[in-house]
């Protein structure tokens, strides 16, 4: 493997307006491209919208949903690449010929599409099928993975995904900035981001407070360090329908560092060179091979009954 330059982006994208949203993806593409990035990563959804989805029936995600490769998105995206010869990673409601949907994250380059990843714990919308599969591809000599937002929230998938040889995990979200149980937790008010421009500092505090990326520095770093990868995690910033999103798109290396980040309060993009050598320097490599599967291989293993999520309604 040789160094590869990764560019992670983020942008404010417009709820099922997918002609605009690949206009923003192909600009900034193209910004990336010039700086030498061989790679750019988009959050989830990036192409057709997110949290908007919450209220489509399944008549409309089918409208919105495209069938993967010979989609229009896919075929734009597959230009974009061609055009800068670089590689993008998108997301997008995918259908199937059976009508089934799902959220789908993919990677495009000048030849069209090199995988396609469903994600596993899809919740936006009740017609989503979850995915029932790790992918692992490779890219410019590199082994890659794709997990999509919850996904990563479940280490077991960050480790299997590593373990079937993953170098660099892709991780687009849409994500911080919303209620949960934890302390701290919650909305950002929208007023703040249309006032950034006289007030960044109170914005800024809310973005890398306890309500955004003070939250994601409790556990994204781990999943690079605990198992020796690569992360490449891609936010979206701005209005997602009616949330509020703090972007802080970034790479973070084997180590656990973050190398390149993402800090204006608008779209953009970072570039970070990654070399293999950290690969098997950082501590998550040895602690891999230390592993003892016979101690926890029935225990991990055992049936579980996965809990029923629910669909945001407000």
């Amino acid at each position: 493997m040789e160094m590869l330059k990764i560019a992670t982006a983020q942008f404010e994208h417009k709820s099922g307006d997918k002609g605009y949203n690949l206009q923003i993806i192909g600009q900034l593409t193209a910004k990336a491209a010039a700086e030498g990035a061989n790679v750019i990563a988009f959050h989830e959804c990036s192409v057709t919208g997110y949290t908007f989805a919450r209220y489509l029936s399944r008549e409309q995600m089918l409208d919105l949903a495209e069938l993967i490769p010979e989609g229009p998105s896919i075929l734009e995206l597959g230009r974009i690449a061609a055009k800068n010869n670089i590689a993008v990673l998108a997301g997008l409601f995918e259908k199937d010929a059976d009508g089934k949907l799902y959220k789908a994250y993919v990677c495009v380059d000048k030849n069209g599409l090199v995988a396609k990843f469903r994600k596993l714990h899809p919740f936006i919308n009740p017609y989503l099928t979850p995915g029932s599969e790790y992918v692992v591809f490779d890219l410019y000599g590199w082994k890659c993975g794709m997990l999509i937002c919850y996904d990563n929230n479940i280490t077991e998938n960050v480790r299997a995904t590593a373990l079937l040889g993953a170098d660099i995990i892709f991780m687009p979200h849409v994500t911080m900035c919303t209620p949960s149980t934890r302390p701290g937790a919650g909305f950002v008010d929208p007023e703040l981001w249309k006032n950034r421009l006289a007030d960044s500092t109170s914005l800024r505090q809310e973005f890398n407070g306890p309500k955004g990326r003070e939250w994601l520095m409790k556990w994204l770093p781990a999943r690079a360090y605990d198992n020796a990868v690569y992360v490449v995690f891609a936010n979206a910033i701005g209005m997602d329908d009616d949330q509020l999103k703090n972007g802080c798109s970034m790479i973070i290396d084997p180590y656990g560092d973050i190398i390149a980040e993402c800090r204006k309060l608008d779209n953009d993009f970072t570039v970070a060179a990654i070399t293999p050598d950290k690969l098997e320097k950082a501590g998550g490599y040895r602690y891999r091979k230390a592993r003892r599967p016979d101690l926890y291989r029935d225990i991990i293993g055992q049936p579980h009954v996965a809990e029923q999520k629910v669909v945001w309604l407000n």
